[in-house]
């Protein structure tokens, strides 16, 4: 089915990304980075100069100024994970889609000038740190605290799960600055790479995403300067946390989307290609009806998604429809890729096969940025009026 959601301006994009992801998303690349669990500076730095990262970086610091407009973003999405390299499109997604969102929207003028020029260029990486080893979807139940002293804050505790952790240059962090677990007794500071005390040491080993870098963070008496208080305003932390969540699960969705319509894909292309029983395997009946089942769930989500494209760029997307679309798309993504996996035979258990790589990384969408549990609770209680 056709989508009408793009213009000529995001077209001519997905021509420049086409042409990146030919020159930097090769298998040689995606391998390199597997090796490493990370993907390296020089390939961030080359998107950079491509203009493929920083885009939600205002043009007054060198970005290209399309925050509200997504659909460049999920351009992107499509033709980084459609080369089958995951572990690149997350790593671009953690810049443009957690990172940045913050300094631009909530960061004051004098954070906004040091960090957003280098950052649209992939000089400077960021991340976002809300997980404590103790508490993942309950943010309210975090440990980690900054007690402010003369010119800033003691910050002690650890992060766990933390994309882009041990590649990050700045880390949002979230924080207990005052008592109980009130919305106004959290903050978010700027934690920057080489304060002393902050450990960015334990990349963590994981199922998926295995070029890309998730760590466990840890702080130690760490002193953070006031001035790296995001908006300057202590107490802000919980609420900026929910004004960025629809960006960050629109972004899980197109990402899933994405997924599903590479898997659908590949599939057609083995199935063309393998024969059994003298017969190519997409001329067997079966084969025929899961892709069918395939083909229609792709076009489904798509339209979905794209709707909640057009509704975050009219500034309506509300926390509840973003979490309604973030589950549905990767429970979709999930059976997608699952059916994808059994038509591929063994060679979907194989990770040389693109389909067995997005299978594993598909796992974890429907973990974080709230689990698929929590955002179906999330929507159960605005219907059911509890709010």
């Amino acid at each position: 089915m056709e989508r009408d959601i793009y213009e000529e301006d995001h077209e001519a994009f997905r021509d420049l990304v086409k042409d990146f992801v030919k020159r930097y998303a090769t298998s040689e690349a995606i391998e390199r980075w597997d090796a490493a669990g990370e993907v390296d500076r020089d390939t961030m730095l080359a998107a950079g100069e491509a203009g493929i990262i920083g885009l939600s970086v205002p043009e007054e610091f060198g970005g290209a100024g399309m925050l509200q407009d997504y659909r460049f973003r999920s351009v992107v999405n499509e033709e980084v994970i459609g080369a089958g390299a995951g572990s690149l499109a997350g790593a671009l997604g953690i810049q443009d889609d957690l990172a940045v969102p913050y300094l631009v929207h909530m960061g004051t003028q004098e954070q906004k000038e040091k960090w957003l020029p280098r950052m649209a260029t992939g000089e400077i990486l960021g991340a976002l740190a809300m997980t404590d080893p103790g508490a993942g979807s309950d943010l309210r139940g975090i440990k980690t605290n900054a007690k402010k002293v003369d010119g800033g804050y003691i910050l002690n505790g650890a992060k766990t799960f933390i994309s882009s952790g041990t590649t990050a240059d700045i880390v949002v962090t979230f924080v207990k600055t005052g008592e109980g677990n009130r919305p106004d007794a959290f903050s978010l500071l700027i934690v920057e790479k080489g304060m002393e005390g902050f450990d960015q040491g334990k990349k963590l080993s994981k199922m998926g995403f295995h070029g890309w870098d998730t760590a466990e963070l840890s702080f130690s008496d760490v002193f953070v300067p006031e001035e790296n208080l995001i908006s300057g305003k202590e107490g802000m932390g919980f609420v900026q946390l929910m004004m960025n969540l629809p960006l960050e699960r629109l972004s899980i969705a197109v990402s899933a989307a994405a997924a599903t319509e590479a898997a659908l894909k590949w599939t057609v292309e083995y199935t063309k290609d393998r024969e059994a029983f003298g017969e190519r395997i997409i001329d067997f009946q079966n084969t025929r009806f899961k892709i069918a089942d395939m083909a229609t769930t792709v076009d489904a989500l798509w339209a979905y998604v794209d709707r909640g494209l057009k509704l975050y760029a009219a500034e309506k997307l509300s926390a509840e429809e973003a979490a309604q679309l973030k589950y549905w798309a990767t429970e979709r993504e999930w059976e997608v890729l699952d059916m994808g996996v059994q038509l591929h035979g063994g060679y979907g258990y194989i990770t040389e096969y693109p389909i067995a790589r997005a299978f594993l990384d598909a796992r974890v969408h429907r973990i974080y940025g709230g689990t698929n549990e929590i955002m179906r609770e999330l929507v159960g209680r605005q219907i059911a009026g509890k709010r």
